[in-house]
């Protein structure tokens, strides 16, 4: 019977261990960290000068900005900074002080989208990403409105 895991070697068979197969996840076929970064800066730009989104940042927007490039670094199969910093990221309750309902799920969106589509992912990533995203945007909502 043929094992996938067998490989030949000068008439010999041998397997091949499991720590030696890897598969390649989300995060490295995309680009790994550095797409991630560029993902959350620009997202960013735009919240920066959204008059609904700006004033749920008191603080300077870098410390947000470096959590949720971590947040969605390990979400995506990269290293686990995030957690090991902060914890689980118990994504609704961090969000709960703040109001968020359908006009600023739709702003978070709109400057998602913009930061998505410079990415420029091939298009089943840029689905899966998407997808993803839009899923969590409406996971968010607290409030009617």
């Amino acid at each position: 019977m043929y094992d996938p895991r067998a490989v030949c070697d000068h008439g010999q068979v041998t397997e091949i261990g499991r720590e030696t197969l890897s598969e390649e996840t989300f995060f490295d076929s995309v680009g790994g960290e550095s797409t991630f970064r560029r993902l959350v800066h620009r997202f960013y730009q735009g919240v920066a000068e959204d008059e609904l989104l700006r004033p749920m940042y008191p603080e300077d927007l870098g410390p947000a900005e470096e959590r949720f490039a971590l947040f969605l670094i390990q979400y995506w199969g990269g290293p686990r900074t995030y957690s090991e910093e902060r914890g689980h990221p118990r994504l609704r309750m961090r969000h709960v002080p703040f109001k968020v309902d359908r006009a600023a799920h739709d702003a978070w969106l709109r400057h998602m989208r913009t930061a998505v589509d410079e990415l420029a992912l091939p298009a089943d990533a840029e689905r899966q990403l998407w997808d993803y995203l839009t899923y969590a945007a409406a996971s968010m909502i607290n409030s009617a409105g």
